[in-house]
């Protein structure tokens, strides 16, 4: 029982160095069996979520139709569409070439290939004849894949591939592309996304928490920790997926993934940084974890209370897809901070000192805290706070004075892969807009008045970018018509959503049309407008979450101000610096509006969280020392251990890139160089100078701002 009680605790006593009294630890019964209890059940929600995690892609939907609103004017024209049609369907097009030009055999084995494809199941009389090219050296075959297939649409995409491309001659190729196929692309590319993030992301957290820890034990509990977490927020998320209370994308999946691993680590890191600090003032373990525990709990639960409430802001964006992050993401915060304050405290009072071997903390021992880096670098700000924190201001908005490089007006779905060249559906819509218009197979759809029908035909094709305007049914429903507007540019394309946002305008103004614009670029076209106003809605409601957070937290009003406009500087720094790697470094052809969003939600959140551990630290060590000092103590105690966390999460968003999305991609960029930059400039410089430079009136309007510290 000694790893339980520690040396010289025989007595379930322990005098507190602070007041010398003793402490009393429980009976050695309920030390050994609450703890071991705890380690059980979360073993058990491991066995539990473990293989669920494996299933998170039969619940997904990464379509961004279904992220729409119900009222966005593409959501509401395939509505209408339903009218026109027996049922909803997502368009194939294969594309065959041959440089030079397709033969009479090419011709003929197209059309047995067709027929191949209208064997398939659920496919029969759902397939187009070969539609030549004027070029002579492609042909296009459109299948209509129908609504009951969309959750088997990746198979789908590989047996039409298959089917296809079989036999075919030497110079004879075919590819599957339109909205189908991009979307059994992406599907794919998401595919394996549990295995490879936990596999970069965990061995990265490892090889960190080694050398931060120099323990073998150690890291292993930490990461423990972490993957239960996850266990447990996958078991959630997954119910509540299958049930359609939330919407769940591979992006979510990914971000979901990265996020708890983080924060768990972080939350982690923050307790056994403060249970080896007590260990050496107490001999009892059990007192020295309850020591810890009651001086970390409110920084960590207050810090995935931020985290967790600036998220569910994303409920109020216009997007089902943002919408579905906000909880999915509060569930994995959740998930973490209730491992991190349960799991782990068992799990070190069942190993004891024996969790930091071979550098056990011994009572009376001298902390490494103290007197190391962070101590030089604590002396140093408290003796020039004035010129570190406007040296830093001026370092961060010389980067923030670059955000108007970033481009985050959208960008075409083709673009949404890193490696384009590799992706089939990309190349064929490259070749189908080389001989045909770029919008065959996914013309933008109007739903009109059949009085004004052949003025809305004029006023449509008139239009700069469409080639043709034409009736896609032909039935009239309730005195309305379906019309088909091919556009130049492939559907997918910026071009093309130029093109629909100026068709709406001129459709509009036919009187009595009454239309409504739709289709898949009509689509994307919403999806943008709704992203770059969620920018105005959403960013406000999580400055007011993480100040209300913060005030309540420090008891104080001056110090929340300033911690979020230090890190609204940082965020925005962030932003300059990765236009910058976007444009000219990675050569990226631009972001969606969305990407700013997420980074601001990230940053801000997680950038006040490192500004939570230290305040909360400071505030308690200016009770005892004054605030000046306690900025000094409170820097050099917690420098090390929030440096570490900082270098954990800033490690595991970049383990995003490693798949080939775009959005991860610049997501991964914006969020770990951003945590860094708040952990080493923000947190470590600018806050501490700051708070030094103002001193105690930075507590105001609480009684320790109106002190004489």
């Amino acid at each position: 029982m000694s790893v339980l009680t520690g040396a010289g605790s025989t007595s379930g006593t322990d005098p507190d160095p602070d007041t010398g009294s003793p402490e009393r630890s429980p009976s050695r019964w309920l030390r050994l069996v609450l703890p071991a209890l705890l380690v059980v059940v979360w073993l058990a929600v491991g066995g539990i979520g473990g293989p669920v995690q494996g299933q998170l892609a039969d619940v997904q939907s990464n379509d961004n139709a279904a992220f729409l609103p119900a009222d966005a004017e593409a959501t509401r024209a395939a509505d209408a569409q339903l009218a026109f049609a027996d049922e909803r369907s997502v368009s194939a097009i294969a594309v065959f070439e041959r440089a030079g030009g397709l033969t009479p055999d090419d011709l003929d084995l197209i059309g047995e290939r067709v027929a191949d494809v209208g064997a398939l199941p659920g496919l029969a009389d759902r397939v187009s004849p070969a539609i030549p090219a004027t070029d002579g050296e492609a042909a296009q075959v459109v299948v209509a894949v129908p609504e009951e297939l969309r959750d088997q649409l990746t198979e789908v995409v590989t047996e039409l591939r298959s089917t296809l491309g079989t036999g075919l001659p030497d110079g004879l190729t075919v590819y599957v592309a339109g909205p189908a196929g991009l979307l059994g692309d992406l599907v794919t590319a998401f595919g394996g996304i549990d295995g490879l993030l936990l596999l970069v992301a965990g061995g990265v957290v490892a090889l960190i928490l080694v050398l931060v820890y120099r323990s073998p034990l150690l890291p292993l509990l930490v990461l423990s920790c972490a993957l239960l977490a996850l266990c447990l927020a996958v078991l959630v998320v997954y119910q509540l997926a299958a049930a359609d209370v939330i919407a769940l994308s591979g992006q979510t999946q990914g971000i979901l993934f990265i996020l708890v691993v983080g924060a768990a680590t972080d939350y982690a890191l923050l307790l056994v940084a403060r249970y080896r600090e007590e260990l050496r003032r107490h001999a009892s373990t059990w007192v020295a974890m309850r020591t810890a525990y009651r001086a970390s709990i409110e920084p960590i639960v207050a810090s995935a209370g931020t985290v967790a409430l600036g998220l569910l802001c994303l409920l109020l964006s216009g997007l089902n897809s943002n919408r579905g992050l906000g909880p999915v993401a509060a569930i994995g915060i959740a998930a973490a901070v209730l491992a991190a304050l349960t799991f782990l405290p068992a799990a070190l009072l069942l190993t004891g000192r024996a969790a930091f071997w071979p550098f056990r903390p011994h009572v009376g021992s001298e902390a490494d805290e103290r007197s190391g880096l962070w101590n030089r670098v604590a002396d140093t700000v408290a003796r020039r706070p004035r010129a570190i924190w406007v040296g830093t201001a001026l370092v961060l908005l010389a980067g923030a004075a670059l955000v108007p490089q970033l481009r985050a007006s959208g960008v075409a779905q083709s673009d949404f892969f890193v490696d384009k060249s590799a992706v089939e559906s990309v190349r064929g819509q490259e070749v189908l807009g080389q001989h045909f218009p770029g919008g065959t197979g996914a013309p933008a759809v109007i739903i009109a008045s059949a009085d004004v029908e052949d003025r809305v035909v004029d006023a449509a094709a008139g239009v700069e970018g469409v080639s043709e305007v034409r009736r896609a049914a032909d039935r009239v429903v309730d005195g309305r018509v379906e019309l088909a507007a091919v556009l130049d540019a492939a559907p997918d394309s910026e071009e093309a959503v130029a093109t629909v946002a100026q068709l709406r305008e001129a459709v509009r103004a036919v009187p009595g049309a009454d239309p409504l614009v739709g289709g898949i670029t009509a689509t994307q076209l919403d999806t943008q407008e709704a992203a770059e106003r969620d920018l105005l809605v959403v960013i406000p409601a999580v400055l007011l979450v993480v100040f209300i957070v913060l005030a309540l937290l420090l008891r104080a009003l001056v110090a929340p101000l300033l911690l979020i406009a230090t890190v609204v500087l940082s965020f925005a720094a962030t932003l300059g610096v990765g236009a910058i790697v976007f444009n000219d470094l990675l050569e990226l052809p631009g972001a969606d509006p969305s990407v700013p969003l997420f980074a601001f939600v990230f940053l801000v959140a997680l950038g006040v969280d490192y500004n939570i551990f230290l305040m909360s630290r400071v505030r308690e060590e200016a009770r005892r020392h004054g605030t000046r000092e306690g900025v000094r103590r409170g820097l050099a105690v917690t420098g090390g251990v929030i440096t570490s966390a900082g270098v954990v999460l800033a490690a595991t968003f970049a383990a995003l890139a490693v798949i080939p999305i775009l959005f991860l991609l610049q997501i991964a960029v914006l969020v770990a160089f951003g945590v860094l930059l708040d952990t080493l400039v923000v947190r470590s410089l600018l806050v501490p100078a700051l708070s030094s430079d103002i001193g105690r009136r930075i507590w105001w309007p609480s009684a320790l701002g109106r002190g004489k510290h």
